[in-house]
């Protein structure tokens, strides 16, 4: 998404603090023993869907994870919704994506080693 609006990045970065800040908050047991960061947020034109990318280590436990925050998904986004009532009108409707980025990388990093 090359033309998002600076607004809709600005109110991705906010979302993604706050989203981690949330997160972090519930601790690790909540979410199986994993460690659940969020890597990225990409808004809707008109804010009202988020989409939240998340990064699951370690990264079998991630459809457990996964599982977890949708079913999490609203009182994740009541909590999110008291931290930004100031700054939005309507809270997000979230939605969670596994950002398996890191797999990629380290999948790569093996094939290296390997090839040495």
């Amino acid at each position: 998404m090359e033309n998002e609006s600076k607004r809709q990045r600005m109110v991705a970065r906010q979302i993604q603090r706050d989203m981690a800040e949330i997160i972090r908050g519930r601790g690790m047991a909540a979410f199986d023993g994993a460690m659940v960061t969020v890597s990225g947020v990409r808004m809707s034109p008109d804010l009202s869907l988020a989409r939240v990318y998340v990064s699951i280590f370690p990264s079998d436990k991630s459809q457990k994870v996964m599982d977890i925050l949708a079913s999490q998904n609203r009182s994740l986004r009541g909590e999110l919704g008291n931290l930004v009532a100031k700054q939005l009108r309507i809270v997000p409707e979230l939605t969670f994506f596994l950002d398996d980025s890191l797999d990629y990388v380290e999948h790569i990093d093996e094939l290296l080693n390997n090839k040495e």
